[in-house]
């Protein structure tokens, strides 16, 4: 007789038990979705059950089309180094649900995890009962598991990173002081003409009478928007603050930056990209109005540790492997320049690429072809998510283009293949999304076992 197969048991069980009623929720990041509709009140509602957990700490609240999880791994690491214990909620997860909440730079467990969604179930099924006509969304429920446990966590701070947008975001009923939008890209829109003020103004609705804005590069219309939601103060980029200097170094950037409290020299940030040295440039100003002082030697040097999982990660050398989260035309672009700028590969350079079918393929080949990085071979596959783009209509597009393109059944299977083609001097560089780039991390450290 075959055997029967051995179910888990103990928290492990139990946590298994809950994400699959936490999957049954209607999940937005699944879906292109639109603002029509979309309200606060049911996350009001929940939070109001669990004891209102976001009043009891300040916020660093973030927007942006791209660069937001980066910043707010700088911002973590800043209050860290001050001596603040940070909570850090983040979206979407590259490997796992618990990496979207972290205090003091541990994600929670799955003994707490569980607990809090547990917690949560009993809550959704008494407002249910109760008569609330719409049920909870999967970000909603995890948003409000993520506020609960900073504050059952006593944490100093909380820095949270939006989802999408920004006004009707779960997330933007958070008690933010400092307010950050990195910049507006063409990302979740279609392109007609006006789309970067509709986007700001979606952006800007995280910016709350009181708190303070801090804007990075954009246009003057686009910073007016921001300023017609009444910010208590405004930053801007360029105006109030200023990169001075970014230039490659080893294993990250060198960069000066002017506030309105210091000039910060020949600061060492660890992420590779001209635009993490911009990056950077936000983070500092950010919590510089935080604190509402200048910031020390100690403090500043937290950003020569950090590490963001899938930003231009290097998981591996000889050949050169690199897994970037970046999911639009402003990131890849972004990717291709830094592996042009900051590397030197000798050998052929292989793309591994796994899109959302919401983008232009079109559009993301002609940002690595316009940063003058090389693309000898694109290995095209199709991400784990609903959304995700036939890799055989991804690998026609570069086909009609002149690229050389393989298709492939999964994004193991493309990473494998690129892999196997590579010699040591090669490159390979996987991206296009954050899910193509969450399942090359996992498939990469379980074959290094």
């Amino acid at each position: 007789m075959r055997p029967k197969p051995v179910r888990p048991t103990g928290p492990a069980a139990k946590l298994a038990d809950l994400r699959e009623w936490l999957d049954g929720h209607v999940n937005l990041e699944a879906t292109a979705g639109d603002t029509d509709g979309l309200s606060l009140a049911p996350m009001r509602r929940l939070l109001a059950s669990l004891g209102d957990p976001q009043a009891d700490y300040p916020a660093v609240h973030i927007t942006g089309t791209n660069g937001k999880g980066s910043v707010g791994a700088m911002i973590a690491a800043l209050a860290g180094a001050w001596g603040m214990t940070v909570g850090v909620y983040s979206s979407p997860h590259v490997d796992g649900l618990n990496e979207r909440m972290s205090v003091g730079g541990y994600p929670i467990g799955d003994a707490e995890l569980a607990e809090l969604l547990s917690h949560l179930r009993l809550v959704a099924d008494h407002l249910a009962a109760s008569g609330a006509n719409t049920p909870p969304s999967w970000f909603e429920l995890v948003t409000a598991a993520g506020l609960r446990w900073f504050a059952d966590s006593a944490v100093d701070l909380a820095v949270v990173e939006v989802g999408k947008l920004g006004r009707f975001d779960a997330t933007n009923v958070v008690n933010s002081e400092v307010a950050v939008i990195t910049n507006i890209g063409r990302d979740h829109t279609d392109g007609r003409p006006g789309w970067e003020q509709e986007v700001m103004g979606e952006k800007a609705g995280i910016l709350h009478p009181g708190a303070i804005a801090v804007l990075g590069p954009m246009e003057p219309d686009l910073v007016a928007i921001a300023a017609s939601e009444s910010p208590g103060e405004m930053l801007v980029d360029g105006q109030h603050f200023e990169l001075e200097e970014n230039r490659p170094a080893v294993g990250g950037r060198q960069i000066s930056v002017r506030t309105p409290r210091a000039h910060y020299e020949d600061v060492y940030v660890s992420l590779f990209g001209a635009h993490q040295g911009q990056n950077a440039a936000l983070a500092i100003a950010a919590f510089e109005a935080l604190v509402d002082q200048e910031l020390g030697d100690d403090v500043l040097g937290a950003l020569g540790d950090v590490a963001v999982p899938a930003r231009f990660e290097v998981v591996a050398r000889q050949p050169l492997v690199v897994v970037d989260g970046a999911h639009n035309p402003d990131g890849l672009a972004a990717s291709a320049e830094t592996l042009a700028d900051q590397f030197t590969v000798l050998g052929q350079v292989t793309w591994v690429v796994g899109m959302m079918r919401d983008k232009d393929p079109h559009a993301m080949l002609d940002a690595i072809e316009a940063s003058g990085a090389r693309c000898d071979l694109l290995v095209c596959c199709a991400p784990d998510w609903p959304r995700a783009l036939p890799a055989a209509e991804l690998a026609a597009t570069a086909r009609n283009r002149g690229i050389d393109a393989e298709t492939a059944g999964d994004v193991a299977e493309a990473v494998d293949r690129a892999l196997a083609l590579s010699t040591d001097e090669d490159a390979v560089v996987v991206t296009g999304s954050l899910y193509t780039a969450g399942a090359a991390r996992l498939h990469m450290a379980a074959a290094n076992q």
